[in-house]
């Protein structure tokens, strides 16, 4: 690495492309929210001093060397590995919806304080939640917050078209709530109930250890997931393929 400028951050591993026969390209969520993306030479090779410290969803110090389009990982070590997401196929579908939707809101050279913090919240509350049903509160509640902290945020408390108080519907497209009348125009607006816009409103504002303890049942679970899938779809303009995957995975 000489004659290269070589920096220290912390970072969550988001994503990994396998590079020629041995190495790894890492989508990384540092420290200071921004987005970066680094070789890891040799991280592929069994026994390698990098592999056990690149995995995905592990919290690992860098020192990497900056290159002319990616960077390079000269020193790696290991901070928190996540544990208890490794060997649970739920938990791992769960992280890695998290971590998409994280990989989709981070970028390059944009600094965003609230991001590394939040998703690293996110994934020990995947290794903490004691069942499907809060496996699910908490990729919802990841998106719900991460999206609205970067300004897409629902109107759940009134008709995002008119204004009216009685809201009995809900569409991504629209922005938010919507009553009767205003639904008939927006095709794909799904009905609510009042319960589901509450429990809308909690993953906003309560906290992940809140959301732990709450009570809810699997099928209530599973529809604030499948709005959070569709509300991050098409705010992202993206395919969620690990969230597809999550939600086929019942």
């Amino acid at each position: 690495m000489a004659g290269r400028r070589t920096y220290r951050t912390r970072a969550i591993v988001l994503d990994r492309t396998k590079l020629g026969e041995t190495d790894l390209i890492l989508t990384l969520l540092a420290e200071d929210g921004s987005q970066r993306r680094a070789v890891a030479k040799g991280a592929r090779k069994p026994g390698g001093r990098l592999a056990a410290r690149v995995e995905l969803f592990c919290e690992t110090d860098f020192l990497l060397a900056e290159g002319r389009s990616l960077d390079v990982v000269s020193e790696a070590a290991l901070v928190n590995a996540h544990p208890r997401l490794r060997g649970d196929f739920d938990r791992v579908a769960a992280a890695s919806a998290v971590a998409e939707v994280a990989r989709l809101t981070c970028f390059e050279d944009a600094p965003d304080g609230f991001l590394h913090p939040i998703c690293s919240r996110a994934l020990t509350a995947c290794e903490q939640a004691a069942d499907r049903a809060h496996l699910d509160l908490v990729v919802a509640a990841h998106a719900w917050k991460v999206l609205a902290h970067g300004g897409w945020r629902p109107e759940l408390d009134a008709c995002c078209a008119c204004g009216d108080a009685d809201v009995t519907f809900f569409s991504p497209a629209a922005g938010g709530a919507l009553c009767e009348s205003c639904a008939r125009e927006v095709a794909g607006a799904q009905p609510v109930a009042p319960g589901t816009l509450a429990w809308l409103r909690a993953l906003l504002g309560l906290t992940f250890d809140e959301l732990l303890a709450a009570e809810i049942d699997a099928e209530g679970a599973l529809a604030l997931l499948g709005l959070a899938h569709a509300w991050a779809a098409t705010h992202l303009d993206s395919r969620l393929r690990a969230w597809e995957f999550y939600l086929g995975a019942l």
